[in-house]
């Protein structure tokens, strides 16, 4: 994958939600803090861990109901501009678990997602190929 280099306008930041859940967290954990720091950079993206500091919002893992108002706390806690970027068949739609009583059926139904990165887990490519699709979206 060629990577180049992307000019935010401004610094942006990702943040990330960790749902406690091991497939998607552990792909966006490789991606944001793994051995593609060079990538990494070349995105512009600096890794943070409060929400008062980031601009993009990476939500992974299944999105239960009792954790939805923590996902939205975490949302409205955040600078503007803002953006969601869903990773994962369980934050896009539910995944395997849709049909449950106490699933999200998607962050989208309360989230403005701007980029959906499809996968069950999806590779850390494919959170690094979001990003840059984030950035021809807002550019």
């Amino acid at each position: 994958m060629t990577v180049s280099t992307l000019d935010w306008g401004t610094t942006y930041r990702v943040t990330v939600l960790d749902l406690g859940l091991a497939c998607c967290g552990v792909e966006v954990m490789a991606a944001l803090e793994g051995h593609r720091p060079e990538q990494l950079a070349a995105l512009g993206v600096d890794p943070v861990h409060a929400a008062g500091e980031a601009h993009v919002l990476v939500v992974s893992g299944t999105v239960t109901d009792a954790m939805l108002p923590a996902v939205i706390a975490t949302y409205q806690e955040m600078p503007e501009p803002r953006y969601v970027l869903s990773v994962g068949a369980c934050s896009n739609t539910g995944g395997p678990y849709w049909d449950s009583y106490s699933v999200t059926k998607g962050v989208d139904q309360v989230l403005p997602v701007h980029v959906a990165v499809p996968g069950c887990p999806p590779r850390p490519e494919a959170l690094l190929d979001g990003l840059a699709a984030l950035h021809r979206l807002i550019s």
